[in-house]
């Protein structure tokens, strides 16, 4: 790096490429004014507290250019109707539980909000162009290989004894508001491994799918996103997170089908031909591939099945949904989303107000969560002091804002797909980049919604941002070119 680097104009670059950096750590120790409740806290948001004023007095100085995106108006809808949500909660103003207020949930509600905004206006307003859009993804790597590095670090410390566990933890937790997980399964930098396989599914993946499947390099290293896929790829495995696994593989195959048929019949052509031709050295090389196919597959399997939560999705004997849930370890999650429709049958317009589902989850709770779910068992206790939340932001949405708030956010969400689609008008070979990995993205995070509830996650809002930013000055372009047409 060059002087030149650090000067005030690049200044937001190095900010922006900070803040990507520390993406993964999810869970910083060190935020002033935060309870030890407050599990969201995302590192990254140490340098954007510094990027977006910047970015506003450059441009109130003529400095740079700050362009505005369609997608502002639908989050700006969505905004103001969570606003008014929020209002008309403290009119119904409920019980306070647990030494929580309904005024202290909605005001906490709003900031996270507005942080998870901060990203999203971020992404759009540092990706214009190719050259930008390959700096974010360089930096988005850079803190993949750091998520990696750690993670790699816990596996040792995991399985092979050559770390002492406690003397990792304490380093661990140097940084982060949790030690190592005790069940030896891999979390990286984030707070716990379904965290660490959100992050992968929703915005390393994606770049790196789109990067291997397009052929399209953002570093002079054509091995690197290969070999980033798959390490990506044990982590995840390593994780043991079912969701994550399921997000990625599923919406991998659905990417492949929409964007990869070429590449697939082209595989299968050659496979075929090999068959045909008869020859020894083909038929070998094809039957090799097969045998270490269902190797992969069959070693995936058992060792996930290591894991009893894992195993019992396929050895229950449920009867029920409900026991089925139970069995597999999730019956808490689905009884609190549940419970938060509870108060969106109450409440199906306006919702009980942004921050507020959690007042009303304990007394919906479906019967057959209160006998067979020990987690619950011991959130009902007088002597706990968590406040519950739905786990589900779907379910929340919901909750909280009604029929019309839950339409606003959906109708913002395919706002961002069209934006991101409207990439493919532009023949060339970053902007299908580009466009792959945005609705890859797009699609691991409608999916990761459904576990998850939190506005401050950074991965629900930064790839569609950065695409936002992309397809904004694209539309530019395409009107500046129709204009020299006609």
């Amino acid at each position: 790096m060059n002087k030149s680097f650090f000067s005030v104009e690049n200044l937001p670059r190095l900010l922006w490429g900070l803040a990507l950096l520390t993406l993964p750590v999810t869970s910083f120790r060190w935020f002033p004014g935060l309870g030890e409740s407050t599990l969201v806290r995302p590192l990254a948001l140490y340098p954007l507290a510094f990027l977006l004023p910047l970015l506003l007095v450059q441009a109130w100085r003529k400095k740079i250019s700050l362009h505005w995106a369609g997608a502002f108006v639908a989050l700006g809808a969505f905004v103001l109707f969570t606003v008014f949500s929020a209002s008309a909660g403290s009119l119904i103003d409920p019980v306070p539980m647990r030494g929580q207020t309904y005024d202290g949930r909605a005001i906490r509600a709003l900031v996270t909000l507005f942080i998870g905004i901060a990203f999203f206006v971020s992404a759009v307003w540092m990706n214009k162009n190719e050259a930008d859009l390959r700096f974010t993804a360089r930096w988005i790597f850079a803190g993949l290989c750091l998520d990696l590095a750690w993670s790699g670090l816990q596996a040792v410390t995991f399985y092979t004894g050559l770390l002492d566990k406690e003397m990792v933890t304490h380093w661990q937790l140097a940084f982060s508001m949790r030690e190592l997980v005790r069940t030896n399964r891999i979390s990286g930098l984030a707070y716990e491994p379904a965290w660490l396989a959100g992050q992968i599914a929703t915005t390393f993946f994606p770049f790196l799918f789109a990067a291997v499947l397009t052929k399209y390099r953002v570093t002079p290293l054509r091995w690197l996103e290969p070999a980033l896929l798959i390490l990506s790829t044990l982590v995840l495995l390593a994780t043991y997170s079912r969701g994550g696994l399921f997000i990625t593989v599923g919406t991998s195959g659905l990417m492949l089908l929409l964007f990869g048929r070429d590449v697939l019949h082209s595989m299968w052509t050659w496979f075929i031909n090999g068959f045909r031709d008869g020859r020894f050295a083909s038929l070998s090389l094809r039957i090799g591939i097969l045998v270490i196919l269902v190797g992969v597959i069959a070693g995936t399997f058992i060792f996930l099945g290591q894991k009893e939560f894992f195993r019992n999705m396929w050895e229950s004997n449920a009867d029920t949904l409900s026991e089925y849930l139970v069995d597999i370890n999730a019956g808490a999650r689905g009884a609190y989303s549940l419970a938060a429709m509870g108060a969106f049958e109450e409440y199906p317009l306006t919702g009980v107000g942004l921050g507020g589902s959690g007042f009303y989850i304990y007394q919906n709770l479906p019967d057959w969560s209160l006998t067979t779910v020990p987690e619950i068992a011991r959130q009902l206790s007088p002597e706990s002091r968590l406040y519950p939340n739905p786990k589900n932001l779907y379910a929340r949405l919901l909750a909280e804002t009604g029929l019309i708030g839950f339409v606003l956010f959906i109708a913002f969400q395919f706002n961002l797909l069209g934006e991101t689609l409207s990439l493919f008008k532009r023949q060339e070979h970053w902007a299908r980049f580009a466009a792959i990995a945005g609705v890859f993205a797009w699609v691991a995070v409608a999916l990761y919604n459904f576990t998850q509830d939190s506005f401050t996650t950074p991965n629900i809002w930064l790839i569609s941002g950065i695409l936002v930013g992309l397809s904004a000055k694209s539309g530019d372009f395409a009107l500046h070119e129709n204009k020299e047409i006609s």
